[in-house]
């Protein structure tokens, strides 16, 4: 018997796919990524209907699943090969953190600041042994198990704080928004000493220090 619901799904993702390509998108190890891992399952219930739709959708706690194209972008500039350490900084969903760990990222520390944020990813990424989700202020001084290859930042900052820098192994790269001159671009740190390459204006909410006290 044909399973109609696989096909109807798969050719769901497959269009999903050439309309990331159809905006530029020619990463062919991030296509396949998000082909093999659907948005929908990471996306709020109410909104699972619009999970393919190129846009950001909202998430509990007053945060937002952050548009796939965008995703994608950010995915190609940190150039995650098999084996890497990464830390991602704002878990969100967990939809970037289980698109790392198709990419071959030998072990993802996430971090989120909203406890039931960290809680639902967790819960959703339980399959990834190579993933971890902490509720975590990705601002503070001290980060958890440095010495990363990859930093993958879902927010804005003003500069790249001296600590994010610190935790990169020689060669790492990281990304995230980065405020200048009062727009956000999305920054590429090549290598820890370096100045970030600024690429095109975008849109990321800007980082908020310390832990939610009640959500």
């Amino acid at each position: 018997m044909i399973d109609l619901g696989g096909l109807e799904e798969a050719a769901g993702n497959a269009a999903f796919v050439m309309a990331l390509r159809g905006r530029g998108m020619r990463d062919t190890a991030i296509l396949r990524a998000m082909e093999q891992v659907p948005r929908e399952p990471f996306a709020p219930p109410a909104h699972r209907a619009q999970a393919r739709r190129d846009i950001a959708l909202p998430l509990p706690c007053g945060a937002s699943m952050t548009a796939p194209t965008l995703v994608a972008q950010m995915l190609a500039l940190l150039r995650v090969e098999p084996g890497h350490r990464v830390l991602e900084i704002g878990t969100g969903s967990g939809y970037a953190t289980a698109l790392l760990a198709k990419l071959g990222a030998g072990a993802v520390l996430s971090l989120e600041r909203y406890a039931t944020l960290a809680r639902e990813a967790a819960a959703r990424l339980t399959a990834q042994s190579e993933v971890h989700v902490v509720q975590a202020d990705g601002l503070a001084p001290e980060l958890p198990d440095g010495g990363f290859d990859r930093i993958l930042v879902h927010g804005s900052v003003d500069s790249i704080p001296p600590h994010w820098r610190a935790a990169l192994e020689p060669g790492g790269r990281l990304v995230t928004g980065l405020i200048q001159d009062g727009r956000c671009r999305i920054a590429t740190l090549a290598t820890p000493e370096a100045e970030p390459d600024l690429g095109p204006p975008t849109r990321l909410a800007a980082l908020v220090p310390g832990l939610a006290r009640v959500l």
